[in-house]
Order: C-alpha cells, then structure tokens, then sequence
C-alpha cells in the first residue's frame, strides 16, 4: 500500500492482525466507516441475520486515498481473515459448534482454496505463453483474462459510438461553417462603399478578395483556440467531479498531431467557403463605383 501517502492508517501496519480490514475511498465514505469502526461481513446482496459474521467482526485499520479506479469500491481483508470467519462453518451455514473470533485467530488459518487471483510479469512478452499454460493446466480447471486485451475488446465494441459521434462533429461542423458564410453574406451591403472607396482609392481585386479570407482565418483561429480553451477549462473544472462520483480520472493533454491536423482542415474549408463572399464584393464595388445606390 504504498509508502504511506496513499493510505490512511490506525495504527502499525495492515493485516498485522487477523481481522484487519481496509476500505477504498468510496466504500469507505459510501458505507460511513471510519478507522476503527467494526465491519461485519456477510454473505448474499440482502442483509439477513444468519449469513452475517457477527461473532468475529474485521476492524477498519486503514482507508486508502482515492484512485479513480475500482480499487475505492472495494474491502480488503486477509485470506487468514477468511478462514478465520468460516472456521465453525459446514456447507455454507453456520455449525452448532462455535469457536470465540480470539480462539479462531490463535489457531493455524491456511486457505485451502481461493477463488481469483492476479499475477503481475516482469516481462510482458511472456504474457500470452503464461495465459495459455494456465489455461491447459490439468491439475485444476484454471481460466486466464488478461484486462488489457479484454478492455481493447471492449473498446473496438464502443469504436462504433466514437464514429458516430465523429460524424455528428462533422455536421455540426459544416454547420458552423455556413453559419460563418451567411454572415459574411449579410454584411456585405453595409460595406459596398467600403468596398468601392477601397477599389476608387486602387486596391486591387486580389486586394478586396483578400480582406474578407483574413477575416474568415482570423474568425477560424479565434474559435478553434477558443474551442480548445473552452475544453481544457471544462475538463479542469469537471475532473474532480468525475473522479469523486463516478471514478473516471480525466487528464489533461495537448492536442495530438491528428488533432491539429484537423485543426487546419477546418481552417482551410473555412477560407475556401469565404471565397464566396469574396468573390461578390469584389464584383459589386465594380459594379458600384463611388455612387452607391441602396
């Protein structure tokens, strides 16, 4: 459990004791325990007195600080802690004979069977080779999940949600994009005689063309950069909101080179699309001269 930083203890070390018990984050601000609390463990989703170990109740001796992973969920108790608890059980019930939680700590506690475990390699090339040994091991009917392929599983499950949430960005893209363009349009009558002071005074075409694409890319740059802003603000903000509620840990990182990539397509469709206006102011402050008629 780390160096200390990460868990919050009683007293000594954990699982010192038989019936010591560390609680997750969650669980441990969920259920309303606190150090030193007894924690009576019972078997089955709903309480009921005879699936419940009240004779040889665990005590809460440390809360680890919160992860955001599934680890502040969860109850801690030694494999000892276990057997200890189901010394006087026969099939699953409790047996007439009782033996104290003190008797039952003093004795020898080996489990004979667990149910799961988790293995961590040095070598990560002999995962796959240590899976499938496990997997055709005679002696015991083992299975072997690696999470990391079962969760890259998972996400090709969930790669279709992505792409079809991509594809509504890009309509609400092309949307923004004629929402820009009708602007432009729009302001085009208020600055005919612009336009045309401009073109009296020699401007060239490629000059009037010109003005109205800077102003699109300065409009492009502004939001995009905005957007982005936007984005860290609301992931700063929202982080520990997640991490406390729902245990997601989102953290912050540059845009990819896709991501700018992308960035400067939108800028480029957003020049090309102001080319349009351009194009008719350009040809109106010919057609207008000085002598505007509105």
């Amino acid at each position: 459990y780390g160096d200390g930083q990460n868990l919050t203890l009683a007293q000594g070390a954990p699982f010192e004791q038989v019936y010591d018990a560390v609680l997750g984050a969650d669980a441990a601000e969920a259920l309303g325990y606190n150090l030193g609390d007894p924690l009576i463990i019972a078997h089955g989703l709903v309480s009921a007195d005879f699936a419940e170990h009240k004779d040889k109740p665990f005590e809460v001796v440390g809360i680890l600080a919160r992860t955001g992973t599934p680890v502040d969920h969860t109850i801690h108790v030694s494999l000892a802690g276990i057997e200890a608890i189901h010394i006087d059980w026969q099939s699953g019930s409790r047996s007439a004979f009782t033996i104290s939680a003190e008797e039952a700590a003093a004795t020898e506690l080996k489990p004979e069977a667990i149910t799961a475990f988790m293995i961590g390699l040095n070598n990560r090339i002999d995962t796959f080779r240590l899976q499938r040994q496990i997997s055709e091991y005679q002696a015991e009917p083992l299975l072997a999940i690696i999470p990391g392929a079962t969760l890259a599983e998972l996400w090709q499950m969930l790669a279709v949600f992505e792409q079809v949430l991509f594809a509504i960005s890009i309509f609400a893209l092309f949307a923004c994009l004629f929402g820009m363009l009708t602007t432009l349009l729009s302001t085009l009558n208020e600055r005919r005689r612009e336009m045309a002071v401009l073109r009296a005074a020699g401007a060239h075409p490629y000059q009037i063309i010109l003005l109205l694409v800077i102003e699109a890319f300065f409009i492009l740059l502004i939001g995009c950069l905005a957007g982005i802003l936007l984005l860290y603000v609301i992931v700063w903000a929202a982080a520990p909101f997640l991490l406390a509620e729902y245990g997601l840990q989102v953290t912050m990182a540059p845009p990819s080179r896709e991501q700018w990539r992308l960035i400067g397509i939108i800028i480029a469709l957003g020049i090309v699309i102001s080319l349009i206006p351009s194009s008719i102011a350009y040809r109106r402050s010919l057609q207008d001269g000085l002598a505007i008629k509105i």
